[in-house]
């Protein structure tokens, strides 16, 4: 306990993913907020340390008993003590809804493309394992047995709304229905809208790109777009990766989403939301993400691998002939706003 939290940050970070001072302030609101009292024996401080010793490195329960000095009772006991308390900071964790700036002076966000825009959303596969009855209904499209896992972002990479649960083979465009229904369900306002890809419908409050035209990043790079659509599609593109190098983020940060690990699937589900609200606080309170220099090796490497009830909100997802001319729109102020700069 003392060599991850006493010595450096450089260790605390290696181990434990944040900084000492990040550390210590975690652990005072998982006893303020979150409940977490400790033990005769063991403080709040070494359970927390515990907790995120296996998140970070997806070590097995015998090795961390190992390394603590515990029995493999104790420790499993309060991973889930923690677990349970982590969650109940997920209002004070999920960052907040806020149009972005089209004014913003990050190219990626600017133009009159991101009026009303909240962020950008998209699905992610987590492996996990389930009873041998069950695998067919979490095998995904790519053979594994997972979650899908629906995550929606701003611009700064941290987390506005995540559901996990849903199977594998669900599709990005059911889960997304369900999440606008459902009890804790994601609020859009009319007016406001969020970006992502043709696995959802382009309708009253999700931004899709033109369907048959070219849009990967890649293919920008040896000429200009042509049309509004292929401009339109770049520019979108650009944007809505955020989801994916947060998706990144994420798994390079934790160890245990990159493989499936051995809890029950009502766990797993647990474990992957308290790894997106921690995920947000590290973001929140370390002025450099330490991980975020390694992302672009990292995405680079995954992508060879696979070549608020009183507001009106969106509660429909029906592809409409008016969102479809706003799209048209807005793609066309844009691309002569760009043709005018470009002259």
């Amino acid at each position: 306990m003392q060599d991850l939290v006493m010595v450096s940050d450089e260790d605390c970070k290696d181990q434990l993913r944040m900084d000492r001072a990040a550390f210590h302030k975690l652990c005072g609101l998982v006893k303020t907020i979150g409940g977490l009292k400790s033990s005769w024996n063991i403080s709040v401080e070494e359970k927390v340390a515990m907790f995120l010793t296996i998140l970070s490195h997806h070590t097995k329960n015998i090795c961390v008993k190992f390394q603590f000095k515990r029995s493999g009772q104790t420790v499993s006991k309060h991973f889930h003590h923690v677990l349970n308390c982590i969650l109940r900071l997920q209002y004070i964790f999920l960052a907040p809804a806020q149009p972005v700036d089209e004014y913003s002076s990050d190219l990626r966000w600017g133009f009159c493309l991101m009026k009303g825009c909240l962020g950008a959303l998209d699905g992610t596969y987590i492996d996990v394992h389930v009873p041998s009855a069950d695998k067919g209904r979490y095998r995904n499209r790519k053979g594994h047995v997972s979650v899908n896992v629906l995550g929606i972002c701003d611009i700064n990479m941290r987390f506005i709304y995540v559901l996990t649960g849903w199977e594998g083979s669900a599709a990005d465009s059911r889960v997304l229905r369900d999440a606008i229904h459902r009890t804790n369900r994601l609020h859009v306002p009319r007016g406001t809208y969020y970006l992502c890809d043709n696995g959802y419908p382009n309708c009253d409050g999700f931004l899709t790109l033109y369907k048959g035209v070219r849009y990967h990043l890649s293919e920008w790079t040896s000429r200009l777009p042509q049309t509004y659509q292929e401009y339109f599609n770049m520019k979108h593109t650009r944007a809505r990766n955020v989801i994916e190098h947060t998706f990144g983020l994420l798994k390079m940060r934790w160890g245990i989403l990159r493989g499936p690990s051995w809890y029950p699937i009502k766990t797993s589900n647990k474990i992957i939301m308290a790894c997106c609200l921690l995920h947000n606080y590290i973001r929140g309170e370390m002025d450099v993400d330490p991980l975020e220099g390694g992302l672009d090796e990292y995405m680079s490497t995954q992508m060879n691998e696979d070549l608020v009830n009183s507001v009106d909100v969106v509660d429909t997802l029906e592809t409409s002939t008016q969102w479809n001319t706003w799209r048209d729109t807005i793609a066309q102020n844009m691309f002569n706003e760009w043709l005018i700069l470009s002259d």
